[in-house]
């Protein structure tokens, strides 16, 4: 008898220290729900980018089926619908919302200030509202900026280098996307060191695109610098066949447009940016406070060039810009 209650009070006693917390177990038998605030679906040239994403949350234990719900929304180039999708995401209750970029993530931080909000490539996050600072965010946001010092004057000396002769430069951005105004007054800085006079053509919506490039047709500028916004980024195959049938030498913000056919990019590495997002949202997901995760900056970036049309443009990228180049799409 005696015995037998040792046996018991072993077996016991070894259950409870091997037992996991109660906690513990519950978080790994839950099931996390992510909204994905998005702008299109991936493309075979963006898809690179959502494997990327998927991969930094794999490293972290989260896969999709298995410990994962990703509800997925995209604004297809209407920003109204940001607003629309991330109040669905408040009522579907979802742990953490993630919102790429700044009109996204605005719309989610509107919608909510208790769901962590995870960004990825916004703007000036502090200019635009959505943290206090980059140590200290302070509310419910929290992530990675695409903001990084002298992003655009690079883009610039770049644009001079491999057009020389260009004296005037249309830039084509959105005034009313929070993060362009720091943009295209950077880029107004930067024109002026290398001398070159500014055409701003500003597009707030597909009309607004139908007026700018027709301004372009009737009086050409020398070399275009496209800011990447909702509508250029839904419109940008349109924009880079207009820009290779006037012959006119531009360079964008990411390299999704080099891919389809624009000229160059200089741009943080998006893909390392969806990565490290994955990061972020293993953080909050383990109860960290976003207010208190410092928001990141880019420390990759890359150069990506299409010889291809360059050649078609009559172009010879300097041998001094290609070995500065990431990717070169021949």
């Amino acid at each position: 008898m005696r015995l037998r209650t040792l046996r018991l009070i072993v077996t016991l006693a070894l259950g409870i220290l091997l037992a996991p917390p109660a906690a513990e177990a519950q978080q790994a038998g839950k099931i996390h729900r992510i909204g994905f605030l998005g702008t299109t679906p991936a493309t075979p040239t963006t898809q690179h980018l959502w494997d990327a994403f998927v991969q930094g949350l794999g490293e972290h234990g989260y896969v999709e089926g298995r410990n994962l719900v990703i509800e997925r929304r995209y604004s297809e180039g209407k920003a109204e619908r940001f607003a629309e999708f991330a109040a669905e995401f408040v009522r579907l209750k979802v742990d953490v919302i993630v919102a790429p970029a700044t009109p996204a993530a605005r719309a989610a931080n509107q919608a909510t200030s208790m769901i962590p909000i995870i960004t990825v490539l916004v703007g000036d996050p502090v200019a635009t509202g959505l943290a206090a600072s980059l140590a200290r965010p302070g509310g419910n946001v929290t992530g990675l900026t695409s903001q990084a010092t002298d992003w655009s004057a690079k883009q610039l000396q770049l644009l001079k280098e491999v057009a020389p002769g260009a004296s005037r430069l249309a830039i084509l951005w959105n005034p009313v996307n929070p993060a362009h105004p720091p943009v295209f007054k950077e880029i107004e800085g930067a024109a002026r060191a290398l001398r070159l006079q500014i055409q701003s053509l500003e597009v707030r919506s597909a009309g607004d695109l139908d007026t700018a490039l027709s301004e372009i047709t009737r009086d050409p500028p020398a070399a275009l610098i496209v800011v990447d916004d909702q509508v250029t980024n839904v419109n940008r195959r349109r924009i880079i066949d207009f820009a290779a049938r006037r012959r006119i030498p531009a360079i964008y913000s990411f390299g999704v447009y080099v891919h389809d056919g624009g000229l160059m990019a200089y741009s943080p590495s998006l893909a390392a940016l969806f990565r490290r997002a994955g990061y972020y949202v293993d953080r909050v997901l383990k109860g960290a406070k976003p207010a208190d995760l410092p928001i990141e900056q880019p420390t990759k970036f890359e150069l990506v060039i299409n010889l291809k049309t360059a050649k078609a443009l009559g172009l010879t990228i300097p041998q001094s810009v290609l070995v500065q180049a990431e990717r070169v799409i021949e």
